[in-house]
């Protein structure tokens, strides 16, 4: 992992094959019981670390990150008109995009063919009334809610945590510099973990291959195919109907002009690298104001992620499907839910989108031992879906920059 050359993307591929290759021998040439001693004593452990790292980080993520990004909508100076459009169009693609995953994953069933047996120690339970649901967001013990890993809650106290911190403007500075801190501490912790990617992939990977043989091929193949089906749906269909209904724009010459962005988007899988191509092309060739995108693009970099949303819906489905279990009305209410205020939360920067996953997941009673099939080939379409996410910031800017008068047409036409 030393040639940075390769890349972490490079690594876990690596990763990947390896894990397939060796999970392979296994299943066709090592007797059962031989074959379950390495996995228990090999596959499994090396694949739990992994997954035990990223369960570290959910609360902390959430916490730090949605109360600064919470501190920053509620900020006075901002809020007004252009923060409740631009807050209206992210919560709104981002449901969208939402129910868009669901949809083709009914559609599609990418689960179907890979069955896994649920360990026995898991249990779903049964899905709550409905109302006890949203009563159930306020929690009575925050510090419960942080130790039970009740996110709905923790997200609401992070939420009220940032409000109150707005509020309390100069006051609260010295706080929100801590947070800065922590913030920056917590996406370093992301950074070391991802860096153990490859060799949890391989462990991941050799387990389901040797358990499984290749049957789970089909299964996500149909998976990745159903989420960049989602994500094209979401970029070239939802993204071009607000341009052309509320922004009274030509979508062609939207995408003729935010392609540099697109470009280092997919290449990095980082919202928070592109940031700087974004600002550009926004003041470049989309004509948006300084007023305008200066607020809305480092707050969408934060709040605005549809593509990790559809991910989220579309291995929802598949995860289940795969361990037999049946989602009810109540789960899918809480995943939209989960993944419209999660994305708040979510800090735009590679992997974390699985961190949220596992906090989804966690709360519907899903095992989180399910992302491990996926991670695979997760980093494959991290890079799109983040090509979206950033195309769907840029869509905002420019519509609400259009609304408030603080456009130039010809530049975006030129």
């Amino acid at each position: 992992m030393a040639n940075r050359k390769l890349g972490l993307t490079g690594w876990i591929l690596i990763g990947l094959g390896a894990g397939i290759v060796v999970g392979l021998i296994q299943y066709l040439l090592f007797p059962e019981n031989v074959n379950t001693v390495i996995i228990k004593w090999v596959h499994d452990p090396i694949g739990r670390i992994f997954l035990n790292g990223i369960r570290l980080l959910v609360v902390p993520l959430v916490l730090v990150s949605l109360s600064l990004g919470t501190a920053a909508i509620g900020d006075l100076n901002k809020l007004g008109r252009i923060g409740g459009k631009t807050m209206g169009i992210y919560l709104a693609t981002t449901a969208i995009a939402i129910s868009i995953g669901f949809a083709l994953a009914f559609l599609v069933r990418p689960g179907t063919g890979l069955s896994i047996p649920v360990d026995a120690d898991f249990g779903g339970g049964q899905s709550p009334f409905l109302m006890d649901i949203i009563v159930d967001f306020v929690p009575v013990n925050p510090f419960a809610a942080m130790v039970e890993g009740k996110m709905l809650q923790i997200i609401f106290v992070a939420i009220m945590a940032g409000l109150a911190i707005a509020a309390l403007g100069k006051k609260a500075v010295p706080l929100v510099r801590v947070l800065e801190s922590a913030d920056l501490i917590i996406h370093q912790m992301v950074k070391f973990i991802m860096m153990f990617a490859p060799i949890g992939v391989f462990g991941l990977m050799a387990k389901v291959i040797a358990g499984e043989g290749l049957a789970v091929f089909l299964p996500l193949l149909k998976y990745m195919a159903t989420v960049v089906g989602a994500l094209l749906i979401q970029g070239f269909i939802v993204y071009p109907l607000f341009l052309t209904i509320l922004g009274r724009l030509n979508p062609l010459h939207f995408y003729r002009n935010v392609y540099p962005a697109m470009i280092v988007a997919f290449s990095t899988s980082s919202s928070n690298a592109t940031l700087p191509v974004t600002m550009n092309v926004a003041r470049t060739r989309l004509g948006t104001k300084e007023s305008v995108h200066s607020f809305t693009l480092p707050l969408g970099a934060t709040v605005n992620m549809d593509g990790t949303a559809i991910m989220q819906g579309v291995a929802t489905v598949f995860i289940a499907g795969v361990y037999g279990i049946d989602l009810t009305a109540g789960d899918f209410f809480r995943v939209v839910m989960m993944a419209t205020l999660a994305s708040i939360g979510t800090a735009g920067v590679p992997g974390v989108g699985l961190i949220m996953l596992s906090m989804v997941l966690t709360e519907i009673g899903l095992p989180i031992e399910g992302i491990g099939i996926i991670l695979g080939v997760d980093r494959l379409l991290d890079m799109t879906r983040t090509m979206v996410n950033i195309v769907g910031d840029m869509m905002t800017t420019t519509v609400v920059a259009k609304s408030e008068n603080e456009f130039d047409e010809e530049i975006y036409k030129a």
